[in-house]
């Protein structure tokens, strides 16, 4: 299939990934982004590279991230299969994919979502959840949840039993006790407490220490100046932990900003986020998990269109911070006349472009899933303008992802980097398979 011709390329040679990076800058300085279509091609590595646009009319299709496609709490389906079943099988669309997303968020093993998700800073698993019903026009989320495994079904019971979309802490966990749901006192696991332990001790190595190194170093004094400490994250100094900083806050409230306290929270944010990834450096948690968040997102065989996000949020995160999952248009967004598009990733960033409304309004402008998402991914990379969010080649530090599905069926998986371990999960009549993301940028949001 021939690709359309924007400035940069003629009708002999379709624009690449490339042109589209170069052009796609330009057309957002002057307010406008290029609309393309392209044949799949092997990107420099030799990996392929996701079909610009998947043309296969086969209704209904889901896309969604790994873990829909990865874990199955111990039955023989995975999230997305259960989905697929359901919708085929005549289950309202929005009621299989909740039904999908159900399956990771009770197993354990998952650690981005739901029992078991990694905690926040405090060792509390909080939870937020959005889903949106397509024909129906409907939309429930929650944030902060604790203390119930499904927080998908509390979003369900949001948008399907009250006038609002998003419920909140301590309220939402109110409603759903109301509602009759079991509220446990924590949703950690034996392994993600262990991790949450793991992380203190190397953000604050001063008053949480590791049991096996202290034994070996019984008789021996060792400084935060050791390079393999700070290899890893620890030797965060004066860094107060969690307790300290909301004992501080707990003074009252304060006119003004108090420089000391803002320096001693923004030094506990980077030991925080440095001490997380040096766990995923040393391959004790997986780097999806560390971000969190399951996205799952369906086209029916009437055309009908839903999405449902559930998450534990990033990892050793602020308690009470809510991230994109929770937030129509910016972790998901859903227009049965459209499209929809659900993301992983850096939240915040997805938060300040409004990440998946966007992607379905240039959808509903005429472009493809995949262009659609490019062009947001341009966006987002344009805006990534603070230092400490940028790696040493003046691009972005973190990575996010988006899955994508029009209403003819259409549909893609892309991201700010596309390595060759990148996937996103599909189902259709062909059955449940991952397919290669297709990346903006080349190489590691890391340095």
């Amino acid at each position: 299939m021939a690709g359309v011709c924007v400035t940069g390329c003629s009708p002999d040679r379709p624009m690449d990934r490339r042109d589209f990076v170069k052009t796609a800058a330009a057309g957002a300085a002057a307010g406008a982004v290029p609309v393309l279509a392209g044949d799949a091609a092997a990107d420099a590595s030799g990996r392929p590279a996701a079909p610009a646009i998947h043309t296969r009319r086969a209704r209904p299709v889901l896309v969604a991230d790994v873990s829909s496609i990865r874990y199955r709490n111990g039955g023989p389906e995975s999230a997305i299969e259960r989905a697929f079943r359901g919708i085929t099988g005549g289950e309202d669309i929005l009621d299989a994919c909740v039904a999908g997303v159900n399956i990771p968020e009770m197993d354990p093993e998952e650690r981005g979502i739901g029992y078991g998700g990694l905690p926040n800073a405090d060792g509390v698993v909080q939870l937020d959840s959005c889903l949106m019903h397509g024909p129906r026009r409907w939309a429930g989320g929650v944030a902060g949840l604790e203390g119930v495994k499904t927080p998908s079904l509390v979003a369900k019971a949001v948008a399907e039993l009250t006038d609002h979309h998003l419920v909140v802490g301590e309220g939402a966990q109110e409603f759903a006790r109301a509602l009759g749901f079991e509220i446990h006192d924590d949703l950690n696991t034996a392994a993600s407490r262990e991790l949450w332990l793991e992380w203190r001790r190397r953000v604050d190595p001063g008053h949480w220490l590791d049991p096996d190194e202290r034994l070996r170093n019984t008789g021996r004094v060792r400084g935060d100046t050791d390079p393999d400490t700070i290899r890893r994250g620890r030797g965060a100094g004066s860094v107060p932990h969690a307790g300290i900083v909301h004992a501080e806050s707990a003074r009252g409230p304060v006119p003004h900003l108090d420089p000391a306290r803002a320096a001693r929270l923004r030094r506990f944010h980077d030991a925080s986020l440095a001490a997380g990834l040096s766990m995923v450096d040393d391959g004790l948690i997986d780097a999806d998990s560390f971000w969190g968040t399951t996205s799952l997102e369906a086209v029916s065989p009437d055309g009908d269109l839903c999405g449902v996000t559930t998450t534990s949020g990033l990892s050793w995160k602020i308690p009470g911070r809510a991230g994109d999952s929770p937030i129509l248009g910016a972790g998901q967004y859903v227009d049965n006349d459209v499209g929809a598009a659900g993301s992983t990733g850096r939240g915040e960033a997805n938060l300040y472009n409004l990440s998946c409304f966007m992607i379905v309004e240039f959808m509903r402008q005429g472009m493809s899933p995949k262009d659609a998402g490019m062009a947001v991914l341009e966006r987002v990379r344009a805006n990534t303008v603070e230092s400490r969010l940028l790696n040493s080649r003046n691009l972005p530090a973190f990575d996010l992802r988006f899955f994508i599905v029009n209403k003819a069926g259409d549909h893609a998986g892309v991201a700010l980097y596309g390595a060759a371990e990148s996937a996103f999960a599909v189902c259709d009549e062909n059955g449940a398979r991952e397919e290669p993301l297709e990346g903006l940028l080349e190489g590691s949001p890391r340095d």
